[in-house]
């Protein structure tokens, strides 16, 4: 880079933006940047570079040097409005995000940003990059040092009275709690940034953010009617803002559809306006789902987890309500196929229903000790042995409650018998 600098106009930035190498353009910008002037045209030129100079180190995948342009123009913050500073400072953070593989980065550059912000008593930008990082620590599973980031940092804007931020922390909080499989937590952080959220107006994303977070956790708690009509709402919110969380919003949807038995009712939804924009991957898992839920082929179920591994086992969401669905399909076929008999090969049973027969075994142990059918397993012979259901003779409860009768007669005369003594 040059040490000589370059005025700070729009003829610059002009010149710099028509070089043909990118490195060309990026030395220009960081020439400009360099610029003693101070004076207010000067000023917005060299915010119009730091923004041109931002997207082009993007674009280059640098990531180092974004971090290091944040460091450059600590003395340039000093000059400009704070408000300034902290879409500047966003912005780069932003871009960082953008490139690949900065997970480690964006935390470092986050936590560097929240010292000089404390050392600067800068608490409007503060606030907001500790809100970063509380989530990008999640996203890295570092949950303990995520809440108690978090648990500080809610006291502090709760006491600001700063709703807006307060509601992106609150949903934070919910996700993190979630994720540390917290529920009741997860709901109370989530009825909290509800309730900011109705004093102020909220931005249709973080309104979708909202509506997202609200299914994930009615689906948890089962209730997947009412998470239906919430992964609807958010999906509506991110389709028309064209936000990619609205392929996640309509597969959710989709599930909720294959949970409650009406797997029918995907193909269509796929196939309407909205649904035919998202058609890819994440459709298709869901189809190739529903497809072998109708036909109550655990074959095709497992056909499709491992041909959408991707899609279905590492989305923790999915994952979580298709292995509870798997479980029930098993059972449920398991059942119907001893059901005629008293004593069956274990061999025999895996080749009925298609899967391994070490598979089936555990599976059948596992009933037995679940008591969803009286029997046992004769490894020996490699068989199954079911016994008749047993049945419970009436006499010992007959003979409970005649005895619990009796007692209260006895005590009812002994009170009696207290008043006539007395």
């Amino acid at each position: 880079m040059s040490t000589s600098y370059l005025p700070a106009t729009k003829e610059s930035i002009a010149q710099a933006l028509e070089a043909e190498a990118p490195s060309d353009a990026i030395s220009m910008l960081y020439r400009v940047l360099e610029n003693p002037s101070s004076s207010p045209e000067a000023l917005r030129i060299k915010e119009q570079a730091i923004t041109d100079l931002t997207d082009l180190l993007r674009q280059e995948n640098r990531a180092e040097d974004l971090r290091s342009l944040l460091t450059q123009l600590r003395p340039f913050f000093s000059v400009i409005p704070k408000a300034k500073t902290a879409k500047i400072v966003r912005g780069v953070i932003d871009a960082v995000a953008k490139i690949p593989g900065t997970s480690n980065l964006q935390i470092s550059l986050c936590k560097e940003m929240v010292q000089w912000t404390r050392a600067e008593k800068r608490t409007f930008l503060r606030q907001r990059v500790e809100s970063r990082l509380a989530a990008l620590l999640m996203e890295n599973k570092e949950y303990t040092e995520a809440l108690a980031l978090l648990t500080d940092l809610v006291k502090e804007v709760r006491r600001l009275d700063d709703k807006l931020l307060l509601v992106e922390i609150d949903l934070l909080e919910s996700k993190l709690h979630f994720s540390l499989r917290n529920l009741p937590k997860a709901k109370a952080a989530l009825t909290a940034a509800r309730t900011a959220a109705n004093a102020i107006y909220v931005p249709p994303a973080q309104q979708g953010t909202i509506d997202l977070q609200s299914g994930i956790l009615h689906a948890e708690e089962k209730d997947y009617k009412t998470a239906y009509s919430y992964f609807f709402e958010a999906f509506e919110s991110f389709n028309a803002l064209e936000d990619p969380r609205a392929v996640f919003s309509l597969k959710y949807m989709l599930l909720c559809k294959i949970m409650v038995s009406q797997a029918d009712d995907v193909a269509g939804i796929i196939s309407s306006k909205a649904g035919l924009q998202y058609v890819g991957p994440e459709l298709d898992a869901m189809k190739a789902v529903a497809d072998a839920h109708s036909k109550r082929s655990l074959m095709s179920f497992e056909t499709a987890l491992r041909d959408y591994k991707a899609q279905l086992e590492e989305d923790p969401i999915v994952h979580r309500h298709l292995s509870s669905l798997y479980d029930t399909l098993l059972e449920q076929n398991l059942c119907r196929l001893i059901e005629p008999f008293s004593r069956v090969e274990i061999g025999n049973i895996a080749e009925l229903i298609e899967l391994p027969t070490d598979h089936v075994e555990k599976k059948l142990s596992q009933m037995i000790l679940d008591k969803k059918f009286a029997g046992t397993l004769d490894q020996g012979a490699g068989c199954l042995v079911i016994f008749d259901d047993p049945k419970t003779d009436a006499i010992y409860p007959d003979t409970l409650e005649t005895i619990a009768n009796m007692g209260k007669v006895v005590d009812s005369l002994f009170v009696r018998s207290a008043k006539i003594m007395a």
